[in-house]
């Protein structure tokens, strides 16, 4: 049987890796048009709970990779506040 803060620990290294490509492309190209600031802003605050509850827990596998999860996510929120362009409508 595998060990239960084992799982834990290889769930939230895959979640915490499946931001990392995204953090970087957006960090690379600059371009944050695709990325709905909605969608970022509920996922960071709801990754600030899940840090707040595994350190109530002391389970470090839910605080650790949720936090190294938040900074990767919290970096494409800030990029997406400070590359996006505001677009100028033309007068019709």
């Amino acid at each position: 049987m595998i060990n239960v803060d084992l799982l834990g620990a290889l769930a939230g290294v895959c979640t915490t890796i499946a931001f990392a490509p995204q953090a970087f492309r957006v960090w690379k190209t600059r371009s944050v048009r695709d990325i709905s600031l909605t969608m970022y802003v509920l996922f960071c605050s709801g990754l600030v709970m899940w840090v707040l509850y595994g350190v109530q827990l002391q389970a470090w596998p839910i605080i650790l990779t949720n936090a190294v999860t938040l900074l990767l996510a919290g970096s494409v929120l800030v990029m997406k506040v400070m590359f996006e362009v505001p677009t100028v409508k033309a007068n019709a």
